[in-house]
C-alpha cells in the first residue's frame, strides 16, 4: 500500500492507494500549523489509523507547501509555522518507523499526473501550476527531479522577460513577488495576475471569472485581455520548454481550468521556441486538488 499525505496550511489529508494507484481511502483532518508536536501527533494518528484499517504497514510520501532541504531533512513552509525549519523528515521516520519520503507539493502534482494513465508513454513531463502561484515540478523516467536546493520546480521566479514587458507596457506595473525579488512572471501568469493586468489596463477590478465570462460572452475588452495573457504565458513558455525540453505540458490550477489556453496556444507558442522545437503535448491536468495526496503517495513508486 501507498500512503499519501497532503499537508496544507488548513488540511491536511491522507489518502491510500494500492499497487495500481487505486485510491482505496483518504481522511482529512485540521493541520495544527502553530504546534509542531501536534503537528507530528497528526501524522501518527493518521497513520496508524491507515494501518489498522488495511492490516498493513503503508511506504509513506508527504507533500507539503514549501521545500525541503535534502540535506539537512529540514523543510522551509510558510504555511506551516509549526514545521518551519524543523527536521521534519527524521522526525516523521522515527515517529512513523518507517521510511518517509517528503517533497513539494508542486513537485507531487507533477509526480501525480506523471503517473496517469494515458501519461505514463511520456519519459519526461513537466507540471505547471497556474493558480494562485506559479509552479510546477520535472518528472523523468516517473521520478520527480527536485534538485541539488529543492527549488528545480520554483518556475515562477523566473524574472520578465523584456520581450513580456513590451507586452505589457507601462500600464502594469513591477511588484515584488512573495519571495522577495522584483518582477517574477508569477506576479503576472497567477490567477490574481490574472485580474491585476485587466484591473491595470481598463480600471476594472473583476475577478478572473468575471472575465472568462465576459470573454465568452464576445466582450472586447476580454478579448484582448486574453490575447495579451496568453502572449505573456507563450512568452514564459518559450523559455521553460527551452530549459526542459518536456514531452507533455501538463496545466493545473485555477487557470487551467479556462479551455481556450489549451485551445490557443499552439497558435501563440511555437514563435517563442527555440530553432526547430516542436510543441510538446499540451494537457489539462487530471486529478486537479486531488492530485496533491496522489503525488506523495507516488514518490514511493521509483527509488
Amino acid at each position: 500500500m501507498y500512503y499519501g499525505f497532503d499537508m496544507g496550511g488548513t488540511k491536511t489529508e491522507l489518502a491510500v492507494f494500492d499497487a495500481d494507484l487505486n485510491q482505496l481511502w483518504q481522511k482529512r483532518v485540521p493541520t495544527p500549523k502553530d504546534d509542531y508536536q501536534a503537528l507530528l501527533q497528526v501524522f501518527i494518528d493518521l497513520t496508524n489509523e491507515a494501518d489498522q484499517r488495511f492490516n498493513t504497514k503503508g511506504q509513506i510520501g508527504v507533500g507539503i507547501p514549501g521545500i525541503v532541504n535534502a540535506k539537512e531533512g529540514t523543510v522551509f513552509t510558510t504555511n506551516v509555522p509549526a514545521a518551519k525549519y524543523k527536521p521534519l523528515v527524521a522526525d516523521l521516520t522515527q515517529c512513523l518507523q518507517r521510511p518517509v519520503k517528503i517533497d513539494n507539493d508542486a513537485n507531487c502534482f507533477a509526480l501525480s499526473e506523471a503517473w496517469a494513465p494515458e501519461f505514463r508513454q511520456y519519459p519526461t513531463v513537466l507540471g505547471l501550476i497556474l493558480g494562485t502561484g506559479v509552479g510546477g515540478g520535472f518528472v523523468v523516467n516517473g521520478k520527480v527531479i527536485s534538485g541539488k536546493n529543492g527549488i528545480a520546480g520554483e518556475i515562477g521566479h523566473l524574472n520578465l522577460t523584456s520581450a513580456a514587458d513590451k507586452v505589457l507596457t507601462d500600464a502594469v506595473p513591477q511588484i515584488v513577488c512573495g519571495c522577495g525579488k522584483m518582477g517574477c512572471f508569477e506576479g503576472y501568469l497567477a490567477g490574481p495576475g490574472f485580474e491585476r493586468i485587466y484591473r491595470s489596463f481598463y480600471h476594472n477590478p473583476l475577478t478572473a471569472v468575471q472575465i472568462i465570462e465576459n470573454y465568452y460572452a464576445g466582450d472586447a475588452s476580454a478579448k484582448v485581455h486574453v490575447e495579451r495573457y496568453l502572449t505573456v504565458l507563450s512568452i514564459y513558455l518559450g523559455n521553460i520548454l527551452t530549459l526542459f525540453d518536456p514531452h507533455l505540458l501538463v496545466i493545473g490550477g485555477g487557470l487551467s481550468q479556462f479551455d481556450e489556453i489549451y485551445r490557443l496556444l499552439p497558435e501563440y507558442l511555437p514563435q517563442y521556441l527555440y530553432g526547430m522545437a516542436t510543441l510538446p503535448a499540451i494537457e489539462k491536468a487530471r486529478y486537479g486538488d486531488a492530485g496533491g495526496a496522489r503525488g506523495a503517495a507516488c514518490l514511493n513508486l521509483v527509488d
